[in-house]
């Protein structure tokens, strides 16, 4: 029989959190506790918290996304898990974020500074500073007309440098962009 467990007292509130997509043999026995207004359930364990929801992203008051197993599942419905230390503070005024790249996948996305794998190197900034640098990095990850004013013979390698220093620098863009 399972106990009924409380979620974290700071897991919902100005919280982000990084859920990871599980297969629904994971609640399997477990019995749902909560059921929000736009549907999704919630089932509290010790450790963590499981969400199955169809939304991911911002919710409410809180930044919750989910990293999918398979990104191409035709389910919009998905189930995340998150252990209760995964869920970080969130605030307008802080500067609790920072942009990391994946430039094989051509991919980027922003973390919190209460991550362990942060390494102190990448510049934080408040959520509406990275929103708008994270615009700027899928922009040029996206577009090409931007790199037609430059004379340069590799544009992967200018958009990783540009990228590079958008993510490890306070450079505008058009700083950065002059001083290529």
């Amino acid at each position: 029989m399972q106990k009924n467990f409380k979620p974290h007292p700071n897991s919902f509130k100005n919280t982000f959190c990084i859920f990871n997509e599980v297969l629904p043999n994971a609640i399997e026995g477990l019995k749902k506790q909560f059921e929000s207004k736009a549907g999704s359930t919630y089932y509290y364990t010790e450790v963590g918290m499981y969400r199955v929801s169809n939304h991911w992203g911002r919710l409410a008051n809180s930044k919750w996304r989910l990293v999918a197993r398979d990104p191409e599942t035709e389910s919009k419905t998905k189930i995340g898990f998150a252990k209760w230390e995964e869920f970080y503070p969130d605030n307008a005024e802080e500067k609790l974020y920072y942009i990391e790249a994946d430039f094989e996948k051509n991919q980027a996305n922003y973390q919190h500074k209460n991550n362990p794998e942060y390494d102190g190197k990448a510049v934080l900034r408040t959520s509406s500073e990275t929103t708008k640098r994270l615009k700027q990095i899928r922009n040029l990850q996206q577009l090409t007309n931007w790199a037609k004013h430059f004379d340069y013979d590799d544009i992967d390698d200018l958009r990783k440098q540009i990228i590079t220093e958008l993510i490890f620098t306070e450079k505008t863009l058009e700083q950065i962009k002059r001083e290529v």
